[in-house]
């Protein structure tokens, strides 16, 4: 048996969380997301936005998302620039890890869409403004995921 995605997903709940750090370019995902859900439509297709502080907080509003059984899956979105610090590489590891823990703890597709990038100019250019928007590509990636976990469950 072959099991492929497919964007024609009829329903599913879908958890978008954003981080406010950055939110100048977090915005611009948070566009693109919304964009992507317009895109694949349905009225039964539906999204709830929740926002943290910074990426780093990330992982546990997965969890809390995760623990209500409401969601198919769960969108992050944020933005994390290198600065002049070892700052960036803890922000990076702990909210990777973080949430995919989530994902593998609630067995719920966890999309991330986050940006990490040397520079200011390179992450407005991830969201929207030259290479396509990261934030679309994640929704895309999570109607997918909920797709292809369907028909493995439907299966079994």
């Amino acid at each position: 048996m072959i099991y492929k995605g497919k964007f024609d997903v009829a329903e599913g709940n879908f958890l978008i969380i954003a981080s406010r750090f950055n939110e100048f370019v977090v915005d611009k995902l948070i566009e693109g997301a919304k964009g992507a859900f317009e895109m694949v439509g349905g009225p039964k297709l539906s999204y709830d936005i929740a926002y943290c502080p910074g990426a780093a907080e990330l992982p546990l509003i997965a969890k809390a998302g995760a623990e209500t059984s409401r969601y198919n899956a769960i969108v992050a979105l944020g933005a994390v620039i290198r600065g002049e610090t070892s700052h960036y590489d803890v922000v990076v590891g702990v909210t990777t890890n973080g949430l995919a823990k989530v994902a593998q703890d609630y067995n719920l597709p966890v999309m991330m869409g986050i940006l990490t990038t040397d520079t200011v100019e390179q992450a407005l250019n991830r969201a929207g403004i030259k290479a396509g928007n990261k934030g679309y590509e994640a929704v895309l990636g999570a109607i997918e995921m909920v797709s292809v976990t369907r028909q493995i469950a439907a299966r079994s």
